[in-house]
């Protein structure tokens, strides 16, 4: 059976034309692994291939939810684990491409939920709280029970919070304290592409330049008149926030894109220490960056 390839890592490092090259050697398909990408509308900010830069290749899990929905890692779960279980079964590479290490981790294991068995109505009466109360005060009380868990939780996520609860109200015992370990659902090689720091963010300081010169101003002004609000979960993606507030506030142009640039660096940051966790990771050098590269980890 052929492995599943993750090609992650940080912002402006490259995935896109790395994935893009390896599908069409392995003959693959690429699974989007971006919290940002699934939304329509949101193009020049998430930098999202065009269809001529997909060159041909079948992308995934691109422009699937409107950017007035809420979508969670248990969503993305749903809809990306069928197409890459189905690519397996026809002999093709799926290529999980994407920053978002949440979503990877959802596709590569199964759920860490621990062995305990659930509990219906103590899950119900969770489920009656966020219907009544809404997802942010079930997920205090979680970060009353379990801080370490809420920590890692996102409010939107309320099947994995409600889990978290139900695990805690079953055992006494914090999910964050079970000693799970993640069990892989396949065979998969992991890579990234290792720039030095200072080029890492000079990649960075470059792709927000051309975001703001190909109009990211007014796609933000253009999803704002459609009644996106700023306190819709699309629009606090990096980018998206800063500009939303800068228009409000009345942010120079200049102002806004510094402060683009400066949390994309500290965005980088937080995923490079992420992936430096991950299993089965191998860290390419730009100049290793090629698909044949690849194709001697397969």
């Amino acid at each position: 059976m052929p492995k599943v390839l993750v090609i992650c890592g940080a912002t402006a490092s490259g995935k896109t034309a790395l994935s893009i090259a390896c599908a069409k050697q392995f003959n693959g398909e690429i699974i989007s692994a971006d919290s940002m990408l699934v939304y329509r509308g949101l193009d020049i900010g998430t930098a999202k291939p065009s269809i001529e830069e997909r060159g041909g290749v079948p992308h995934h899990l691109i422009d699937v939810v409107s950017p007035k929905e809420n979508f969670s890692v248990s969503d993305y779960e749903a809809m990306a684990l069928p197409i890459v279980e189905r690519l397996l079964s026809e002999g093709k590479t799926p290529i999980i491409c994407g920053g978002t290490g949440f979503y990877i981790n959802a596709i590569l294991y199964k759920s860490q939920f621990g062995n305990i068995g659930a509990n219906e109505a103590i899950r119900a009466e969770y489920e009656r709280l966020a219907l009544e109360h809404g997802k942010e005060y079930v997920h205090a009380i979680l970060r009353e029970k379990d801080p370490e868990s809420a920590e890692k939780l996102h409010y939107n996520d309320i099947k994995r919070v409600i889990r978290a609860l139900e695990i805690y109200d079953v055992t006494g015992k914090a999910k964050s304290l079970q000693q799970d370990k993640p069990v892989p659902r396949f065979d998969f090689v992991s890579v990234s592409v290792e720039y030095p720091r200072e080029i890492l963010y000079e990649r960075i300081n470059l792709r927000v330049d051309q975001m703001f010169s190909c109009g990211l101003i007014d796609e933000v002004r253009g999803l704002i008149k459609d009644g996106v609000t700023q306190d819709m979960q699309c629009m606090q993606g990096i980018g998206y926030k800063e500009v939303a507030e800068g228009l409000q506030t009345g942010a120079t142009e200049e102002e806004m894109k510094e402060l683009v640039k400066k949390n994309t660096r500290n965005y980088a940051k937080r995923q490079q220490t992420f992936f430096k966790r991950a299993q089965n990771h191998v860290y390419l050098s730009s100049d290793e960056a090629n698909a044949e590269q690849v194709a001697k980890l397969l």
